[in-house]
């Protein structure tokens, strides 16, 4: 099979301004839930999209752990590639690639650190592993094989072995507050859906049909 005759139609809805709420994190969560719905595999997976001092951007998949009128926010090690890049620009867009739906979301704006006291809410509510892995993982930094990483964890499992695991120094989070946001539907002949919410200096958001 060539790779330029995969291809398939897309015809399972259409998308009219009519049909959108005003506000767009309103119309995201009224897609996450048809998500959820659907039972699609990792309905709040995104794609998250930074940038480094040279302008070489990079990617990667984080899970959306809450979402208000503020905006869309993540947990991570600060440390990691994605925050350091962050440190230095925090321009940043997320994309949710709902493909069975044929739909996506790709959202532009910047990112925000959380304080101390929401990242710790956050992660006293994950699973002990995951806490744990937490304190075992230098993110994005070398690490010679999955033998010395496990090792890590085995101390780290021994170590914190009595009473709740502490909140680490280099463990945060990001509230991804929007500029724009996009909401895409997939449509029969490419000729697909797409409408811009972008807000305004009142905080008001404009909609506008894209092209496809």
């Amino acid at each position: 099979m060539k790779l330029e005759d995969i291809r398939r139609e897309y015809l399972q809805d259409g998308l009219s301004e009519d049909s959108l709420l005003d506000c767009p994190f309103k119309q995201f969560e009224k897609w996450l839930d048809n998500a959820v719905t659907a039972n699609l595999s990792d309905p709040t997976a995104m794609v998250v999209a930074t940038v480094d001092e040279t302008g070489q951007p990079s990617q990667r998949i984080v899970l959306l752990k809450h979402l208000d009128d503020n905006g869309f926010v993540f947990f991570t090690n600060t440390g990691s590639r994605k925050a350091q890049e962050l440190n230095g620009n925090n321009k940043i867009s997320l994309h949710f690639p709902w493909h069975t739906m044929e739909r996506q979301v790709i959202v532009y704006g910047e990112a925000q650190p959380l304080p101390t006291s929401a990242v710790a809410k956050y992660f006293l509510s994950r699973p002990k592993e995951s806490q744990l892995a937490a304190w075992a993982s230098a993110q994005s930094r070398p690490v010679s094989s999955r033998k010395v990483l496990m090792e890590t964890f085995a101390n780290m499992k021994n170590k914190f072995a009595k009473g709740e695991i502490p909140l680490p120094d280099f463990w945060g989070g990001y509230c991804v507050v929007p500029t724009k946001i996009e909401f895409w539907q997939g449509g029969a002949h490419r000729l697909h859906d797409r409408f811009m919410y972008q807000r305004q200096a009142d905080n008001s958001w404009q909609i506008t049909r894209l092209n496809p």
